[in-house]
């Protein structure tokens, strides 16, 4: 009996694994599974019933959380964009601009990923889109079908770790950080990870030609009458632009401004600006721009001023990420209806999900606060601390085997179940080493990242399958036959994209520079010199006379304050 007592933090674990991989609804697996032990731990004499006097409380603080809000207004802000069709415009539009050259759709396809998910953070939006419009594009004129299938599979997932993600939400909630730190040490991190997606599709199409060929002649919609691409136009409305912006930021923002504000300003100003010469040469019909140039700033600026919108604000101090949020869902809506595409049943299927995606988090949110309370009351954070405390290597090590670990757990669970199950325990151990929350959130993130894309259950290779053409067909231009795309061709796609997020982990680890920019935000106060007089003499002194890993309250658990 004793030995099962000393050691139930780590049976618990184990019993909750099995629950998950025998197929149980992970809330109420995590909830059944916190109770059963609890009730198992006041027969055994640990704790007493009111050790769950706790329990209302803790749900309650998840019920009261404002920063949660963001879920939904973010998931509604994705879901009206991705059914308003503006997948498909991006889709389009940045094929036809950068399909001339080698690999030219491939790296359409990464933008685009990276936009959506800068606007909808929603990843089965983003893969169904993209696998739905640029596959069969992409097979239609001889891409490589691993090279195809991976990266529409790989551009999805760049929903979870740029701004505004459902994952860093989460995490920051569960790591007790500011949501809008955790999306300025994320950007950087998104931004690399989609560069190095464009890079090795490059280096592919220089290496072996045929896997990554250019857009033919013929598929090139939108050259002007003289036979021209008219990019010339394009070039000179954006260096106009440019200019412009760069002197009007220098006059409205100080010279002592936050280097975030400065590009986000910026940024929105460039657009406006090119926005605007676009709207006047088209009314006035001067023909100054052409073709591609009036398609490319119609359909990418006001994506990126909602961008602005949402992630700009928050970056800026403006806004907090909830109501980030909630002027990114009114700005989707309006962005649909300016389209002419928003309809009265796409705002309801559009808040229904929304409603489900919501209360599968917080039902998650609330198994996971009563898992963790009976966790903590047999002392697990206290085992998991000396479990983690004695590896080699310090705070290096300890990331190290964080890392391995919860690489290997993504086979399994997806990344809800990581963040509400694994970082609740692995949170407090990484701040008591020293390492910046900020910093080990955005690492676990882009970790995270790979569990949609891991053979064989991740999620976004789940999703291309669903849409990818099951069975060979006569492609409707050219009427050549195209061959189906087999799992195999997935699964083998995604591998290089998987190499590719764990080097960025790696890079992470071993650059922490490229997430702890955002403290340039901070006020500049160190926390280590405040000094706070608790007032011990109105209160008398400690009775147990030794200090506790809980706070010092001279407890060795929180369930030793019940017996």
């Amino acid at each position: 009996m004793e030995f099962i007592i000393n050691n139930m933090p780590p049976i618990m674990f184990l019993t909750l694994i099995g629950f998950l991989l025998l197929g149980f609804p992970v809330a109420f697996s995590l909830a059944a599974n916190g109770i059963l032990y609890c009730l198992l731990g006041i027969f055994m004499g640990e704790f007493t019933f009111a050790f769950l006097q706790a329990l209302p409380e803790r749900i309650f603080g998840i019920v009261q959380n404002d920063s949660l809000l963001a879920v939904p207004f973010f998931t509604l802000m994705g879901l009206v964009l991705e059914r308003s069709g503006m997948a498909e415009d991006l889709l389009e539009t940045i094929g036809q601009l950068f399909g001339p050259i080698r690999g030219g759709l491939a790296i359409a396809v990464v933008v685009v990923g990276a936009m959506l998910a800068a606007t909808t953070g929603v990843v089965s939006a983003s893969v169904i889109s993209m696998g739905l419009i640029s596959l069969p594009i992409m097979l239609r004129y001889g891409y490589d079908r691993k090279l195809a299938t991976g990266v529409i599979a790989a551009s999805g997932t760049l929903s979870q770790i740029i701004p505004p993600s459902l994952v860093l939400i989460v995490l920051a909630d569960q790591l007790g950080r500011s949501i809008g730190d955790m999306y300025r040490g994320a950007i950087v991190p998104g931004f690399l990870l989609t560069s190095t997606y464009i890079l090795y599709i490059i280096i592919s199409s220089i290496i072996k030609p045929s896997s990554a060929p250019a857009l033919p002649e013929e598929a090139r919609v939108y050259n002007e009458p003289n036979g021209s691409r008219g990019l010339g136009s394009l070039l000179v409305v954006t260096l106009i632009a440019a200019v412009a912006a760069y002197y009007l930021d220098s006059i409205l923002v100080s010279e002592s401004a936050p280097v975030d504000e400065k590009v986000v300003v910026s940024l929105l100003l460039w657009g406006v600006i090119a926005f605007v010469i676009a709207l006047v040469n088209k009314f006035l019909r001067l023909g100054l721009l052409s073709r591609i140039a009036e398609r490319v700033i119609f359909v990418m600026v006001p994506p990126m001023f909602l961008i602005f919108l949402v992630l700009g604000t928050i970056f800026i101090g403006v806004a907090t990420p909830t109501e980030g949020g909630a002027m990114g869902a009114v700005g989707s809506i309006l962005l649909a209806m300016s389209r002419g595409r928003l309809s009265l049943d796409l705002l309801k299927q559009a808040m229904e999900t929304t409603t489900k995606i919501t209360s599968f988090v917080v039902f998650i949110l609330v198994g996971s606060t009563i898992f963790t309370l009976t966790f903590t009351g047999f002392g697990g954070q206290v085992w998991v601390h000396h479990l983690f405390e004695s590896l080699p290597g310090g705070q290096f090590g300890f990331l190290v085997v964080v890392s391995i670990a919860v690489f290997f757990l993504a086979f399994f669970l997806d990344f809800f179940e990581l963040a509400f199950i694994v970082v609740p325990l692995l949170g407090p151990v990484a701040e008591s080493m020293g390492i910046d929350l900020i910093w080990f959130g955005v690492l676990l993130a882009v970790n995270m990242q790979t569990s949609f894309i891991h053979p064989p259950f991740g999620f976004a290779l789940f999703y291309l399958r669903s849409v990818a053409a099951k069975d060979d067909y006569i492609d409707k231009i050219t009427g050549k036959l195209i061959t189906k795309v087999t799992t195999g061709d997935i699964y083998k796609g995604s591998i290089a994209f998987i190499v590719i997020q764990l080097l960025m982990v790696a890079l992470v680890m071993y650059w922490p520079d490229v997430v702890m920019h955002y403290k340039g935000q901070g006020s500049g106060v160190d926390p280590s010199t405040i000094i706070i007089d608790s007032g011990a003499g109105s209160y008398g002194s400690d009775p147990y006379g030794s200090p506790s890993p809980y706070g010092g309250d001279g407890f060795s658990s929180p369930a030793d304050a019940f017996k």
